[in-house]
């Protein structure tokens, strides 16, 4: 991969709407080259026998079926309501 080089980095950090000073622009541009040189590196490896995958991790569901359940009994929970209205829960108003 190329090299990326400093005003490529004053590019993208004003896209970004981002203040760097030249020291940063060159510190970052250096950073960059050796990520970019890493992945080349890994670019070299022998994959050809290496099943690709989503994930490095076996990925199994772990929630539990969707089954449904009896609610709150009306009366019980309507006994501790202040007030209520055919049968509803009746709150005050916050919309006019």
């Amino acid at each position: 991969m190329a090299n990326i080089s400093k005003e490529e980095v004053k590019h993208v950090a004003h896209l970004a709407r981002l203040a760097i000073t030249e020291e940063d622009a060159e510190k970052f541009a250096e950073q960059l080259a050796a990520i970019t040189n890493f992945a080349d590196e890994l670019n070299e490896l022998d994959t050809t026998n290496v099943v690709p995958t989503s994930h490095v991790l076996p990925l199994v569901n772990v929630l539990r079926e969707d089954k449904s359940i009896p609610g709150l009994d009306r009366e019980k929970m309507m006994k501790n309501v202040q007030e209520q209205e055919d049968g509803q829960v009746k709150v005050p108003t916050i919309i006019e």
